[in-house]
């Protein structure tokens, strides 16, 4: 399923339509973005899978440069894909978002473009400047995604907006029971948790190794942040960062 259509000239915009499509494929997973010369494998009939994608597509991003309106002859040419894309975007009743490319890219004129193309020049376009690519990417990202419901759904940066005291899985891969809370109290498997801050942990009995190599028995551990505790445990636990590594048989 294609969700966004990059529509660009090439020699005028297709380094940004790389970036765009760079971005959003980030954001949005690639194969929700079709840009031509990524998206049509080698041995494909081009016209059949360009325009199936565009009829698949959500919304169209025309990459304007500042040479644009310059290819007249092109722009004028029925054969011209540029123009054939718009068209039939036209034709599709598919919303068009013209990204002028660059500081001195104006807005479009209705006057330097074809009968058959001057919609364009009524429509809202976005600025995307070179001197701040981050930024302009990101507004992108942000209008595609305003346009096109199933995208925020999809959307890899939505977490950066979580509000505060928000709590998410940051354990990783984990054997056994786990339990990650902002704020918890209870039970769990033996151990006890009191309080929500400054209150007594109890880890109840039993062995405990985290974030080590150990040989049980052998009582080989290594690694800072390793904690080991046999039996039953009540009191202070604490690390040392940032010295020297000493090796496991080092009794200095």
């Amino acid at each position: 399923m294609t969700d966004v259509f990059i529509n660009y000239r090439t020699g005028d915009g297709e380094k940004t339509a790389a970036l765009i499509d760079q971005e959003l494929s980030r954001r949005f997973g690639s194969d929700r973005i079709f840009r031509a010369s990524k998206s049509v494998a080698p041995g494909q009939a081009y016209p059949d899978v360009l325009l199936r994608g565009l009829r698949r597509s959500a919304v169209l991003l025309a990459v304007i440069g500042p040479d644009w309106t310059n290819f007249q002859a092109r722009l004028r040419d029925p054969e011209d894909w540029v123009r054939k894309e718009i068209q039939e975007a036209f034709t599709c009743e598919l919303p068009i978002v013209p990204v002028l490319d660059g500081r001195k890219t104006d807005r479009l004129n209705k006057a330097d473009l074809p009968d058959e193309l001057a919609r364009l020049a009524d429509l809202q376009s976005v600025p995307f400047g070179t001197h701040d690519t981050e930024a302009g990417l990101k507004r992108l990202g942000d209008v595609v995604a305003d346009m096109v419901p199933g995208l925020r759904d999809l959307d890899r940066d939505a977490t950066s907006s979580l509000l505060p005291d928000t709590v998410t899985n940051s354990i990783g891969d984990v054997s056994g029971t786990a339990v990650q809370s902002r704020d918890f109290t209870g039970d769990v498997g033996g151990t006890v948790i009191k309080g929500t801050s400054g209150g007594t942990i109890h880890t109840g009995r039993g062995d405990i190794y985290q974030n080590s190599r150990h040989v049980s028995g052998g009582r080989h551990f290594t690694g800072d942040g390793m904690t080991y505790f046999e039996g039953d445990h009540q009191g202070d636990i604490r690390h040392r960062f940032g010295g020297a590594d000493r090796q496991e048989d080092d009794g200095r």
